[in-house]
């Protein structure tokens, strides 16, 4: 108990030190140009609501595919040779990598694989 309450002490004293760095070490000056709604100083041209492509959804949705199955699928071949994994675990596991297969079958099937516009 007493080691906990150190921990949470020498954290807490680590992030006000931080915070009080935060504030005394960088200069701040402000002028009009920086104080004005775009810190580069331009103003801005056009509208904000430009077409984008999806491709950053795209990109993003297969890391976190990929990301998950591996993290998922790994440790739990060893949990299964020491004999750790309880039944439930082990088809909890199964049908989250079947939904995530699944997700990965329907990007390949609507294009996310090719990297060609």
């Amino acid at each position: 108990m007493l080691s906990l309450v150190y921990v949470v002490g020498i954290a807490f004293g680590l992030v006000c030190l931080l915070l009080l760095l935060g504030l005394f070490l960088p200069g701040y000056n402000p002028d009009n140009e920086k104080l004005s709604s775009y810190e580069c100083g331009f103003d801005p041209l056009g509208t904000a609501r430009l077409p984008f492509s999806l491709r950053f959804f795209l990109v993003a949705i297969l890391f976190l595919l990929f990301d998950l199955e591996i993290a998922l699928i790994l440790p739990y071949p060893l949990e299964m040779l020491y004999g750790k994994m309880i039944f439930f675990d082990y088809w909890l596991v199964v049908l989250l990598v079947i939904v995530l297969t699944l997700g990965l079958i329907y990007e390949w099937l609507k294009g996310g694989l090719e990297w060609t516009e």
